[in-house]
């Protein structure tokens, strides 16, 4: 990060959606802190390089990323801000031409996910195990990818695929029974989702849990909390003026703004998280944020 007497420059890990966009193409700005937008056109690309080895400053980064940075001890500090959210249901397929699954037939089977702590793994792992009786533990998880974390090895129940594998053409070939896939997943006739009639399991549960999944939140450097708190804010106002910019349809999958409107949907993620092994311990929801964070609305 730098700074002179007027402006702070904050390199940020931040992806094009309807949400940023009027950050990002300047219809919302600020004079006390600039947003250097130096990340990958993909965000979870930047997440390892912001963990391992503070490349960025601030920008989004997966929940899931967010619990374990915490749980490791790596300096950064959530705003009460998602940025990415949806719901999941619809986020697990397979072949039906190898016959038809219910949820709990995947157990003692091998199922593809990206890595075993991605965000949207974790929201499907727990509807199967919470919505559908499914023992996580007699699942195989085939991954390629490992966590954003170095210090953080996967359950022993996680395989790793040869490199170069793809989950995708491995599900329709039928050398995995299932594949945890979201916004990857094959445009194929054959490919249907695990849980049934997922659109409408989706509003059945936020009518009854009033959550939406949240996937992505804003974070910033414990030192930009620390030493710029009036920053800290003027990013939050940048991402509440920015979301008041967004279409409607993009707001409808999208977790609301505030620490409390969220407490419910953040208590699952960390309690979710470590029944699949995922964090070492539980944390409180304040425990996510500091004096500066948790004081945001």
């Amino acid at each position: 990060m730098s700074a002179d007497t007027r402006v702070l420059t904050l390199r940020t890990n931040l992806a094009d959606s309807p949400v940023v966009a009027a950050m990002k193409d300047g219809r919302v700005s600020s004079g006390q802190v600039q947003l250097d937008f130096r990340g990958p056109k993909t965000a979870h690309d930047g997440f390892k390089p912001m963990i391992r080895n503070n490349d960025f400053d601030a920008g989004e980064l997966a929940i899931v990323t967010y619990l374990q940075a915490k749980a490791f001890g790596k300096p950064f500090v959530m705003l009460p801000a998602p940025v990415v959210g949806r719901f999941q249901h619809h986020c697990i397929g397979f072949n039906k031409e190898f016959g038809h699954l219910n949820p709990k037939d995947i157990e003692g089977r091998k199922v593809g996910v990206r890595s075993y702590a991605q965000t949207t793994g974790l929201w499907v792992r727990g509807i199967l195990q919470h919505e559908h009786g499914v023992d996580l533990d007699k699942v195989t998880w085939m991954t390629i990818d490992e966590s954003h974390l170095a210090e953080y090895q996967d359950p022993p129940n996680c395989q790793r695929l040869p490199k170069g594998s793809s989950i995708p053409q491995m599900m329709l070939d039928g050398e995995l029974a299932a594949a945890i896939l979201g916004n990857d997943m094959p445009k194929d006739p054959r490919v249907q989702t695990l849980i049934p009639e997922p659109v409408a399991a989706a509003r059945a549960w936020y009518e009854r849990e009033h959550v939406v999944p949240i996937n992505h939140v804003f974070v910033v450097h414990q030192d930009v909390s620390r030493k710029h708190p009036d920053a800290v804010r003027e990013i939050y106002r940048m991402i509440k003026e920015s979301r008041a910019l967004a279409p409607e349809s993009a707001l409808a999958t999208l977790p609301p703004l505030g620490l409390e409107a969220n407490r419910k949907g953040l208590e699952m993620a960390i309690a979710w998280s470590y029944e699949q092994k995922i964090i070492p311990r539980m944390f409180s929801v304040d425990e996510l944020f500091d004096d500066v964070t948790g004081s945001l609305d």
